[in-house]
C-alpha cells in the first residue's frame, strides 16, 4: 500500500478540528515534502519523523514522501502532527497494518529517539475525538489529563515502538484513567487566617455569593491580597462542564498539569503586564490571564499602577464573558467568565486618611492616581470595600475563633443554589431584561432605591448592578422580596472613598 490516511487534530483556539494527514509514497529521487498549510515547526518535523523511525528499528524509505495534512485552508502548528506523520509512512510503506488505525486519532510530537512528548489542547482534542467515537492516542505524560473527558478512550504510549507494537496487537496498552481528585483534597487559603475586617469579610461574602467584581481600597498592610486569595475557597465547587472548560483552557498552556482540575483558578498578574497578556494574543492567539481566569478570580493587585490602555481591555469580557482575538485570516473566542477583585491604594503614598501616618501627597497627586482608573472600569465593579488599618492589639488577637472558609462556603452554596433554581445562572450573570422579573422590590426599597440613585448620579449600569447585589444580599436573607434594607447596604458599597 503507497498511500495511507491516519486521523489527527490540529489546535484552534479551545477547538480541535480534525486532520486528515494522508502519506504518499512515490518513485523518483528520495524526497519529503508536506504540504496543507504547515507553519514552521510542522515543516521541521520532518527530520524529527525520519529519525525517530531510524531509531526505532523501522526502515525509512527511500522514496518520494508526500504529506498532505488536510483540510489545506486550516493553518497547522506545532508539533502535534509528527506522530500521525510517522504512522502514516509505516502504513503506507507496509510496515504497520491499515485497518485498525482508522479508529484512532493520533496527537503528539517525536523526539529523535522515538520518544513521544505531550502537546498543548489534548483536552478538547480528546473532547473532538470522543464526539467522534474514535480512540484518541497521545503521550503518557498528557494521557491522564485527557482522560478528564468523560466517556472518552486515551491509548497512552511512551515511544514510537511500543505504539506500533500495540496497533500490531502484541503488546496491548491499557487505556489511561482519569485521575480521582476528591473535593476534600482540594486545598485553598483559609478565611480563617484574616483578623479583624469584618466590613470586608462580608464583601467577600456577598461577592462569592452572587458572582459580584470587588474592590478593596486602603493603606498598604492592611490585609487587602490576604483578603482577595480567600475568595477562590468561598466559592461553590465547580460543575463537571465548567471544570472542564477551565482544564481545557490551562491544557492550552500547560500540557500536562493536573492541578487545575476542579479547582477555581486565581490569576494575579503584575501590574507590569501587557494587555495580549491580560486577554490573549500573539500570531496564533493563545488565551491569557482573563481567559485562564475563567471559572474563578482574577486579582489585579496596585489597580492604578497598570496602564490604563491595559486596564479598559477588560470592560468587554466584563460584560460579555468571553473575549474574541481576531486576525486577519481567522479568530478565536476564548470563554472569560470571572470575578474581578483588584486593590488599590488612596493615594500615591498610601495612607491618605491613615490616622497613624501622615499623607504627602497633594490634591492634584491624589487627583491624577485615581484618573489612571476609568470611569467605565469602576461602574463595572459592584462593591467598593475600604480595608482601614487595624490597631496592634487586634492584628494580635489568636484566630482560633474566626470563621473559617468551609463555613461560608456552606452559606455561599447555599444561596448560588437558590439563584440557580430561580434563574438558572448567578445574580451578577442576570440579564437587564430579567431584572424586573427577579428583582421584586417592595414599594418602599424601591423609592429609595429611586432617590439614592438620582442623588448619587448613578448611570443605568451602576443602578442595575446595585439592584443585582441587592437581589444577593435578599438571597442570603432566604428573603423573596428585596427590602429597604438591602438597597441601602447594597448603596453603601458604592460610596466609598475609592471611587475617584
Amino acid at each position: 500500500m503507497e498511500l495511507s490516511q491516519i486521523h489527527s487534530r490540529a489546535s484552534a483556539g479551545i477547538a480541535a478540528p480534525l486532520v486528515n494527514v494522508e502519506t504518499h509514497l512515490a518513485n523518483g529521487l528520495p524526497a519529503f515534502h508536506i504540504v496543507g498549510l504547515p507553519e514552521t515547526a510542522v515543516r521541521e518535523s520532518k527530520d524529527r519523523v525520519r529519525c525517530a523511525i531510524q531509531n526505532s528499528h523501522f526502515e525509512f524509505p527511500d522514496r518520494r514522501i508526500t504529506v498532505n495534512l488536510a483540510p489545506a485552508d486550516l493553518p497547522k502548528e506545532g508539533g502535534r502532527f509528527d506522530l500521525p506523520i510517522a504512522l502514516g509512512i509505516l502504513v503506507a510503506s507496509g510496515q504497520l497494518p491499515a485497518d485498525i488505525l482508522g479508529q484512532h486519532e493520533f496527537v503528539g510530537e517525536l523526539a529523535l529517539a522515538g520518544d513521544l512528548r505531550p502537546v498543548p489542547g489534548v483536552i478538547p482534542a480528546a473532547q473532538a475525538c470522543t464526539k467522534a467515537g474514535r480512540t484518541l492516542v497521545t503521550a503518557a505524560a498528557s494521557a491522564a489529563l485527557a482522560a478528564v473527558v468523560p466517556a472518552s478512550r486515551v491509548i497512552p504510549a511512551a515511544d514510537l515502538l511500543q505504539l506500533c507494537a500495540h496497533l500490531n496487537g502484541n503488546h496491548p496498552l491499557p487505556p489511561a484513567a482519569a485521575p480521582l481528585i476528591r473535593q476534600e483534597d482540594i486545598h485553598y487559603p483559609d478565611l480563617a487566617d484574616v483578623v479583624g475586617q469584618e466590613c470586608a469579610r462580608r464583601a467577600l461574602e456577598i461577592a462569592a455569593s452572587g458572582g459580584h467584581n470587588l474592590l478593596f481600597c486602603g493603606p498598604p498592610g492592611t490585609g487587602k491580597t490576604l483578603l482577595a486569595s480567600r475568595l477562590p475557597g468561598i466559592l461553590p465547587p465547580p460543575d463537571p462542564h465548567e471544570a472542564l472548560t477551565c482544564a481545557a483552557l490551562h491544557s492550552l498552556h500547560d500540557s500536562t498539569s493536573l492541578a487545575h482540575l476542579h479547582q477555581r483558578p486565581f490569576r494575579a498578574p503584575h501590574h507590569s503586564a501587557s494587555a495580549a497578556a491580560l486577554v490573549g494574543g500573539g500570531a496564533r492567539p493563545r488565551p491569557g490571564e482573563v481567559s485562564l481566569a475563567h471559572g474563578g478570580v482574577l486579582f489585579l493587585d496596585e489597580l492604578p499602577e497598570f496602564s490604563r490602555q491595559v486596564l479598559e481591555v477588560l470592560r468587554e469580557p466584563m460584560e460579555a464573558a468571553a473575549i474574541t482575538l481576531s486576525r486577519a485570516s481567522h479568530k478565536f473566542t476564548y470563554p472569560a467568565r470571572f470575578q474581578l477583585v483588584a486593590a488599590m491604594n488612596p493615594c500615591p503614598c498610601g495612607y491618605q486618611d491613615d490616622p497613624q501616618r501622615h499623607c504627602r501627597c497633594t490634591p492634584e497627586q491624589i487627583l491624577r492616581y485615581r484618573q489612571r482608573i476609568s470611569g467605565p472600569l469602576l461602574d463595572r465593579i459592584d462593591l467598593h470595600v475600604g480595608v482601614p488599618r487595624l490597631a496592634a492589639s487586634t492584628l494580635l488577637q489568636p484566630v482560633t475563633d474566626n470563621e473559617s472558609s468551609a463555613a461560608v462556603q456552606a452559606r455561599v452554596s447555599r444561596t448560588r443554589e437558590r439563584q440557580l433554581q430561580r434563574q438558572a445562572c448567578s445574580n451578577a450573570e442576570l440579564a437587564e431584561p430579567r431584572l424586573s422579573a427577579v428583582c421584586n422590590l417592595r414599594p418602599a426599597a424601591r423609592r429609595h432605591l429611586e432617590q439614592a440613585a438620582t442623588n448619587m448620579k448613578l448611570s443605568g449600569r451602576g443602578l442595575h448592578r446595585s439592584l443585582r447585589v441587592a437581589r444577593t444580599l435578599a438571597d442570603m436573607a432566604e428573603e423573596e422580596q428585596i427590602a429597604v434594607a438591602h438597597i441601602a447596604e447594597a448603596l453603601a458599597f458604592r460610596q466609598e472613598e475609592a471611587n475617584p
